[in-house]
């Protein structure tokens, strides 16, 4: 199971209404370097996303059936599971970084650590899996 890392800016942001998890686009996208907490956007983690080509695609994937909701005090945001499928060698990632892709400057918000590194050989596919019941994440 991926360790989940909420980016230090996330909650300053959603303040400031950078954010709108029920209507914004919301992508992940993969790399193999470790982000940094403190990233704030897109740029600070582009440099080190995945190559495009072989079924991956510059900018990430959007995460379909977002939605946010709220429930006795706690928030939750859940969507859609995304699947990469590859079309040749994808890879080497470790890590996803989930981002808003509406705002300005495509915030980020979380990343994901798989532990080791994943390549993905000609129609393999990898699942970003979103926790059906704790969503992608909860807050309180």
């Amino acid at each position: 199971m991926a360790t989940f890392t909420k980016f230090l800016f996330f909650v300053e942001d959603l303040g400031k209404k950078l954010h709108d998890l029920n209507t914004n686009t919301l992508k992940v996208m993969l790399t193999n370097t470790v982000p940094v907490n403190t990233n704030h956007v897109y740029a600070d983690v582009s440099g080190t996303e995945l190559a495009n080509g072989n079924g991956y695609l510059t900018g990430g994937t959007a995460v379909g059936g977002t939605a946010y909701s709220q429930t006795a005090g706690v928030g939750k945001l859940t969507g859609s599971d995304v699947v990469f499928t590859a079309t040749g060698s994808m890879g080497p990632f470790r890590y996803v970084i989930l981002y808003n892709f509406t705002a300005a400057s495509k915030n980020l918000i979380s990343y994901y650590d798989y532990a080791q590194s994943v390549t993905l050989g000609n129609g393999d596919t990898f699942t970003v899996d979103f926790d059906a019941s704790a969503g992608i994440l909860t807050n309180t």
